[in-house]
């Protein structure tokens, strides 16, 4: 089995909807996880200097990384699960091949 990282974007207040949904995701996935997780800041590192990043719809929120057999597979079942957020960024996830 291969591992996939989904990155989580944006964040706004979730409503209990948007809590449930989530909790029924992260159970639909629960099996196949190895690891999850979340932020609540970042700090850009750079030559000439820090910044602290701002905390919105495009930022990454969290990650959780998930085994299957191929890309095209963790896609599909992503999309079939993931809860979506009205009209926002913040539920939408990425997918990358991670290395063994």
């Amino acid at each position: 089995m291969k591992k996939f990282v989904l990155l989580h974007y944006g964040f706004e207040t979730p409503t209990p909807e948007i809590m449930k949904a989530w909790s029924t995701w992260f159970e639909s996935v629960a099996d196949r996880t190895v690891d999850n997780g979340g932020f609540s800041g970042g700090r850009e590192v750079s030559a000439s200097g820090t910044r602290d990043l701002p905390w919105g719809m495009e930022s990454i929120t969290g990650y959780t990384v998930i085994e299957a057999e191929s890309l095209d597979e963790r896609q599909r079942r992503s999309l079939e699960t993931i809860p979506i957020s009205r009209a926002s960024a913040s539920t939408r996830s990425g997918v990358s091949s991670a290395p063994d």
